[in-house]
């Protein structure tokens, strides 16, 4: 299987061997996503695109922002990226063009997103989806701001999760259940209501997060004990990969003895298209691993700069 490493200096490809190279350099790249064929990369300076499998890349729009999220709607051509600043754009033809869903900045609490950092830092729209049946349903998560949504195609918002700890970082919908929304709070109907199912779990802050399409549907998730946890830390980043095969009424790990914790943070999570059940992973330590459904971990790349993004290429 060949694969793309976006990483915190540049994209990488994969080979089936398991060597990397170099294919965009002086970026970073923060999602992946193929749209028909035409491979994009949602980076530090906007859109990049490749027409040829991703040996060769070009500038796609979205000059300025930092392109967080990228989402392949329901519609041939449909593509949504979310940024920071936070912002929602929608392109019809793969990328190549896009439109500013400018309406997006009048959502409830805008004016309050931002990352609570210091210095503090805008927020953040990194966590997209779009109703395969109704592609005018949009949600949004925002780092930091919850959970906003459109049911007209972005004339109008409502804020659906609000409350004291709105910090979004992945959302994804059910492949088989369009009312069912997951981000480690679960909504069983549409977003109207929401309860918290990341309960039982240490350690405790999840960022990354992918659901399989395949049944039985099983939602993996990232933790660490903090957001800034990192394989530098004295001891490790005392990372955990964990499963839930029941949209988080129960959760187990996917540890193997070397990761229960993992010295390394992960990112950069997503289904394993070869493996039904399993995932690839990316970590802060500049490695890749395949990790199937009963907790086998097999290494793909090392020697990485921090990975935060993969695609699995056919």
């Amino acid at each position: 299987m060949k694969m793309l490493a976006g990483t915190g200096n540049g994209l990488f490809a994969i080979d089936e061997a398991h060597q990397t190279m170099a294919v965009l350099a002086e970026r970073t790249v923060r999602d992946l996503k193929d749209s028909g064929g035409r491979l994009l990369a949602g980076t530090d300076a906007g859109l990049f695109a490749s027409e040829d499998g991703g040996r060769a890349w070009r500038p796609s729009g979205i000059d300025g922002r930092v392109v967080w999220q990228i989402f392949t709607g329901p519609h041939a051509g449909e593509v949504y990226a979310g940024t920071q600043p936070a912002g929602l754009y929608r392109s019809k033809d793969d990328g190549r063009t896009w439109e500013d869903i400018d309406s997006f900045a009048q959502a409830p609490d805008a004016e309050r997103w931002c990352v609570p950092v210091k210095p503090r830092q805008p927020g953040r729209a990194r966590a997209l989806v779009v109703d395969r049946t109704d592609p005018r349903r949009i949600w949004v998560g925002i780092e930091v701001g919850g959970v906003v949504s459109t049911k007209d195609g972005g004339a109008t918002w409502r804020l659906d999760l609000p409350g004291a700890n709105p910090d979004i970082h992945m959302m994804v919908a059910h492949p088989a259940k369009t009312s069912v929304l997951f981000a480690l709070f679960r909504s069983d109907d549409g977003g109207a209501t929401w309860q918290y199912v990341w309960r039982g779990v240490t350690p405790r802050y999840a960022r990354p997060l992918c659901i399989d399409s395949r049944p039985p549907y099983g939602v993996t998730v990232g933790s660490s004990p903090t957001a800034f946890s990192s394989f530098k830390d004295t001891g490790g980043a005392a990372a955990m990969l964990y499963r839930s095969d029941d949209l988080g009424a129960t959760w187990r790990s996917l540890g193997d003895a070397a990761h229960s914790p993992s010295a390394a943070n992960f990112h950069g999570l997503v289904p394993d298209p070869t493996t039904p059940g399993g995932v690839l992973v990316g970590t802060d330590s500049g490695e890749v691993w395949r990790v199937s459904a009963g907790a086998e971990w097999t290494q793909l790349a090392s020697g990485l700069p921090i990975v935060w993004s993969l695609l699995a290429l056919a």
